[in-house]
């Protein structure tokens, strides 16, 4: 499978995340504009849900519509960073469940160790899409998508805003049925394992605990 992306170019989407990239720009703001932009992003990212015809009545006249059918979803945010884009998806699918995953990277090995976990009872029978800001080394998104997977998930998608290559290479090697939707792919990991240019770190960034 490619380990291309979907890339998701609209002007709002690209006009937003240069607003983040700046340094300048501060916890309010960074946290209201990845919430709008997970919005925009989950618009895209829902477009080939399933649907059923349905008959209802206007004030007007009987007429034959859509809605959506087959499984529901659920979102996953990856801990803590996640947790800014949750908002801005549950804007256009609220009723759609939540289930969070608990990972840190270790300063040292910058692997990711995980410290929480807890799904909706029903996740297998869900469409899952795993929400996380940044995928730069791609061990956190991998580690959450195998515990995913664990609970017999076998539909899931990964929506992040910006990716390095490195990342996005293991992320499907490691799960190559996972689609991977994004804003944009930057250059490449610098030493600290930071995505370049990026945005800095998202979750500091969003909670303002630089």
């Amino acid at each position: 499978m490619s380990t291309k992306p979907f890339i998701m170019d609209h002007p709002l989407i690209q006009h937003k995340l240069t607003l983040v990239r700046d340094k300048h720009t501060g916890s309010k703001e960074f946290r209201e504009l990845i919430s709008e932009i997970a919005t925009l992003m989950c618009y895209e990212a829902t477009r080939d849900l399933p649907l059923t015809e349905v008959e209802i009545e206007t004030p007007v006249a009987v007429a034959k519509t859509k809605v959506l059918s087959g499984r529901k979803l659920a979102f996953v945010p990856i801990l803590r960073a996640g947790m800014g884009m949750l908002d801005g998806v549950m804007q256009l699918v609220p009723a759609a469940k939540v289930g969070h995953i608990g990972l840190y990277r270790d300063p040292e090995t910058c692997e990711p160790v995980e410290y929480y976990c807890k799904l909706p009872s029903d996740i297998a029978e869900r469409d899952v899409i795993v929400i996380d800001p940044m995928l730069a080394t791609g061990g956190s998104a991998i580690d959450a998508i195998k515990m995913i997977k664990q609970r017999g998930v076998t539909s899931i998608k990964f929506m992040c805003i910006i990716a390095a290559p490195e990342g996005l290479a293991a992320l499907t090697a490691a799960h190559p049925d996972v689609k991977v939707y994004c804003a944009a792919l930057d250059d490449h990991l610098n030493d600290h394992k930071y995505i370049v240019p990026g945005l800095g770190d998202a979750g500091d960034r969003i909670y303002g605990t630089k």
